[in-house]
């Protein structure tokens, strides 16, 4: 059939949950006015689901709901892949590439373990490859790092890019709230899954870190060269440590280039209550970005949901659909690059340790002999009675000890730890912090 102006372009919608659905309204209820901005007619053509007996929205005609996923594939000209998983959604992503097909994908960890393959794909198939969705939900930053910094130099990025840990640091930061009690009403109010541990162990973050990474210094940066720590074992203790110093606690996705190379990393971090990313609240993300030449930028907004996550998917479609119509591609991910991962050696910070010691004299000269010993310089040293823990075999009452060191490298700083935590005065494992600056 030869294709003209009013040749409909040809949208196969894998997945019909809370985005998906959204993503299939968008498409129909806006369909005149999409046409009108892409120059030629979009239709969904295809929604594959696993039972679409259970599929019901008025939005969506059922004739076109399935569960032969690669007959939406095959019938369609831009593959919109919803159903997330690094497994069933490769496969059907490479498919429609492989067939010259376009893909739009929110799918975040497929990209994070498969970006490499899957760009390459539809370089060689001249089709394209979009996914602003992945990272931020709502919030425009692949397209900035793609397209619109690339006569720039980005130096750094620090992004709140998971709604979920930012909403318990929060209310346990304006609230006085014990992690546990927060998780519990995050997953009350739909915040938070019922298994959390993708949010709260940083694993959901570290899949966008490693494609912020990737788009930013072009080397391809994966899931496996991402350090991630989560928060589960951020205390009240250390919230209202940071409170008193007028500092706030953060999950953060760090990416940055040094001299050995590109570093990708995920932990959670104290920051000024000025910073930008303090004022980031309840489950809204955002990505602070440092360019050599357009200096500092901020991104903010939604970073989840359904509607404003559908909203970026469907601005990618419409991107897709209108190089369909053009008859040309967009811009081909880059990893020209090939910079070396950078180890943690190579990166230095300061640090907040939290830990327990006995009431008694000569522990602080130990504590503060062993971090001499390693070559750590102690910043600053506040201690604060905990009557109500006990340590085995020690009668007497313990204090929270809490410093600050100067700059040094984790790598140095757990060994010196290592070492504090042999001596007989020490009580219960370390709370680490990082201090940004």
């Amino acid at each position: 059939m030869a294709l003209t102006e009013d040749t409909p372009i040809r949208v196969g919608l894998l997945g019909a949950g809370t985005v998906g659905s959204q993503t299939a309204r968008l498409l129909v209820e806006q369909k005149d006015e999409l046409a009108q901005r892409i120059g030629r007619p979009i239709e969904l053509s295809g929604v594959a689901c696993l039972d679409p007996d259970e599929v019901d929205f008025p939005w969506i005609d059922k004739s076109l709901l399935t569960s032969d996923t690669m007959s939406v594939v095959r019938g369609a000209d831009i593959v919109v892949e919803l159903i997330g998983g690094t497994g069933v959604a490769r496969t059907f992503v490479l498919a429609a590439l492989e067939q010259g097909s376009s893909v739009v994908t929110a799918n975040k960890a497929l990209l994070a373990k498969y970006g490499a393959e899957l760009y390459k794909a539809a370089a060689d198939h001249d089709a394209d490859i979009y996914f602003e969705a992945a990272v931020g939900g709502a919030i425009p930053i692949v397209r900035p790092l793609r397209e619109s910094l690339v006569g720039d130099q980005v130096e750094s990025m620090l992004g709140i890019v998971n709604g979920t840990t930012n909403y318990i640091l929060d209310e346990m930061t304006t609230k006085g709230l014990d992690f546990d009690v927060v998780l519990r009403e995050a997953q009350a109010k739909g915040y938070a899954e019922a298994d959390p541990t993708g949010d709260i162990e940083g694993h959901d973050a570290a899949n966008k870190a490693a494609i912020m990474a990737t788009l930013a210094y072009h080397t391809n940066v994966t899931i496996d060269d991402v350090t991630v720590e989560g928060i589960t074992h951020i205390e009240a203790a250390d919230i209202a440590a940071a409170t008193a110093e007028g500092k706030v606690i953060k999950l953060l996705a760090v990416v940055d280039r040094n001299d050995s190379g590109v570093s990708a990393r995920v932990y959670p971090a104290l920051i000024r209550q000025e910073h930008p990313l303090a004022s980031v609240h309840e489950s809204f993300n955002a990505i602070f970005l440092k360019a050599k030449y357009a200096d500092d930028l901020m991104f903010y907004g939604r970073g989840a949901g359904g509607a404003p996550t559908a909203s970026a998917v469907v601005g990618d479609i419409v991107t897709v659909a209108r190089h369909i119509a053009a008859h040309t591609t967009g811009p081909q991910i880059s990893t020209y690059n090939d910079l070396p991962i950078a180890p943690l050696s190579s990166e230095k910070a300061s640090f907040a340790v939290r830990f327990m010691i006995h009431d008694k004299p000569g522990v602080l000269y130990k504590v503060a002999k062993v971090f001499a010993d390693h070559g750590v310089s102690i910043n600053g040293i506040n201690q604060d009675l905990e009557r109500s823990k006990t340590d085995p075999g020690y009668d007497g009452e313990l204090q929270q000890l809490r410093l600050t060191t100067h700059e040094t490298d984790e790598e140095t700083l757990r060994a010196t730890l290592a070492d504090v935590f042999e001596l007989d005065c020490v009580a219960g494992g370390p709370s680490i912090l990082r201090v940004i600056d």
